[in-house]
């Protein structure tokens, strides 16, 4: 299964999966990206991290290593 991290900029994924537990897996999920939501990739930073994307109408930075708890379809 592919993460949020590997998507390429342009494209529009749904999410399946939070991996991770605790705080970590809670802070994602308070940001709007939960099991079912669409997450469309905006831009990448020239070194990979951050990832900008566009969640629920609104646009959220995520750090490499959380993009890769994220599984998408």
């Amino acid at each position: 299964m592919k993460t949020l991290k590997e998507i390429s900029v342009g494209e529009t994924v749904k999410v399946v999966k939070l991996n991770g537990s605790g705080p970590v897996k809670r802070r994602i999920m308070d940001m709007g990206i939960t099991k079912g939501v669409d997450v469309f990739v905006r831009k990448v930073a020239p070194l990979g991290d951050p990832v900008e994307v566009t969640v629920r109408g609104y646009e959220l930075s995520l750090r490499k290593a959380d993009a890769e708890m994220i599984e998408v379809e």
